[in-house]
């Protein structure tokens, strides 16, 4: 079966990846990723996981507007593993 995160996780690493995201940004997206990786669990409950995680850094004030609308366009594509 193909992996439904191959895409999103592609997206996470990119941001962890790059140098302009704040260290306690790229902390959470990291996280976020472990989440997609439990492959122990049914994708759903990983992909409300891995939301609610993506739901915090939206609180986040130092979060440049690039990287604010790159997280957003990953929460877009986890809404769709519903």
């Amino acid at each position: 079966m193909e992996n439904p995160f191959e895409e999103i996780l592609s997206a996470i690493e990119e941001l962890i990846n790059d140098n302009t995201v704040p260290k306690n940004i790229k902390k959470k997206m990291d996280e976020s990723k472990k989440f997609l990786l439990e492959e122990n669990q049914a994708p759903t409950i990983r992909a409300n996981k891995a939301l609610s995680k993506l739901d915090e850094l939206s609180e986040e004030t130092n979060i440049p507007a690039y990287t604010r609308t790159q997280i957003w366009n990953i929460v877009s594509m986890l809404e769709t593993i519903k």
